[in-house]
C-alpha cells in the first residue's frame, strides 16, 4: 500500500496531533495526555503520519520526541497550489 497523506491527514485526531506538534516537539505520552484516546491509539495515529512523512521522530535517550515535518507537506502544498495558479 502506497501512502497517501491526503488519508493520512482525514482523521481528526491526526489533524489535532499536527497542529499540537506545529506548536512544540511532543512525546507520545504528552500527546496521548490532551486526547480522549489511549496512547497506543496515539502511537498508531502517529505511525500513520510517519510512514506519510508528516512528522519525524528522535530518540533522545529513552524518549521519542516527535514534530512536524516541513518537507512532508510538500505534497499536500502542491497539489492544492494547483488550484490558485
Amino acid at each position: 500500500m502506497s501512502a497517501d497523506p491526503f488519508a493520512a491527514i482525514a482523521d481528526p485526531n491526526r489533524r489535532f496531533l499536527l497542529e499540537e506538534l506545529r506548536r512544540s516537539p511532543r512525546t507520545v505520552n504528552e500527546l496521548a495526555s490532551l486526547l480522549p484516546v489511549s496512547r497506543p491509539a496515539v502511537s498508531q495515529h502517529l505511525k500513520a503520519l510517519l510512514d506519510n512523512n508528516l512528522v519525524t521522530v528522535e530518540n533522545q535517550g529513552t524518549r521519542r520526541i516527535y514534530a512536524v515535518n516541513p518537507q512532508g507537506f510538500q505534497k499536500i502544498g502542491y497539489w492544492l497550489d494547483q488550484f490558485w495558479s
